[in-house]
């Protein structure tokens, strides 16, 4: 199947997903997980009525970006495990970074903002299956609990919402206890009222869950294999 044939069967499964949880379209948001795919792909994406990409490498986009400089309301997220040294990079290209996951990276991310001169959306990504091999915030660590309490001084990031990616597992369903962990975390935050943050945003799901992430209440869903078919490599 086409790009755009991949993006309407997606929006109908999101559609039905949205009406079996008794919630609004307006409340999902599909971000195609251009990571790996060249111009010419995301293009077909973004003429399917995508506006919201996701890339994991810094050192992938730029030259991307470039050839996609015609898409102004095309909207660029750093999705992926982030090093410090890539914040200045990473403030310059994207719109926002949905994989804070340290105090110290979230600093270096608002000093970069600061010196262009504009703000960044972030989200905290969780390690809500405390995987070793992934990166992400633990639920109940302290580092947690320092990026919520720093966020009014680092005043070029907003503090949108937590990110995460759950266990693998070959039934969709065995990630529904994961995304409802994370949802759970989220109202809990969101019932503190930190100062200077959100807690509107909820990224989960992707190829092979999203439809159970919508029913347990994810805001934004990661689409790439079931969009633009197996990554291509090199």
């Amino acid at each position: 199947m086409s790009v755009a044939a991949n993006v309407a069967s997606i929006k109908e499964r999101i559609a039905a997903a949205v009406r079996r949880a008794g919630r609004s379209p307006d409340d999902i948001t599909l971000m195609a997980v251009s990571k790996t795919q060249p111009p010419e792909r995301i293009r077909e994406a973004y003429n399917a009525g995508v506006r919201l990409f996701g890339e994991n490498r810094v050192q992938e986009v730029a030259g991307k970006f470039d050839a996609l400089r015609d898409l102004r309301d095309a909207e660029w997220h750093m999705i992926g495990h982030l090093q410090t040294n890539k914040a200045a990079n990473t403030a310059e290209l994207f719109r926002a970074v949905d994989s804070v996951d340290s105090l110290k990276l979230a600093e270096k991310l608002d000093a970069a903002a600061r010196a262009l001169g504009k703000r960044l959306d972030v989200l905290i990504e969780i390690n809500i299956g405390g995987e070793p091999a992934k990166s992400g915030v633990a639920p109940d660590s302290p580092a947690l609990d320092e990026l919520l309490v720093a966020a009014p001084r680092l005043q070029a990031l907003v503090f949108r919402g937590l990110m995460m990616v759950p266990p693998f597992t070959d039934d969709p369903e065995g990630a529904r206890p994961y995304f409802r962990k994370l949802r759970e975390l989220r109202d809990m935050i969101a019932s503190r009222k930190p100062p200077a943050v959100a807690m509107d945003q909820l990224s989960m799901g992707m190829s092979h869950d999203f439809e159970i992430a919508i029913e347990e209440g994810s805001t934004c869903v990661r689409v790439g294999t079931a969009i633009f078919g197996e990554r291509a490599r090199g």
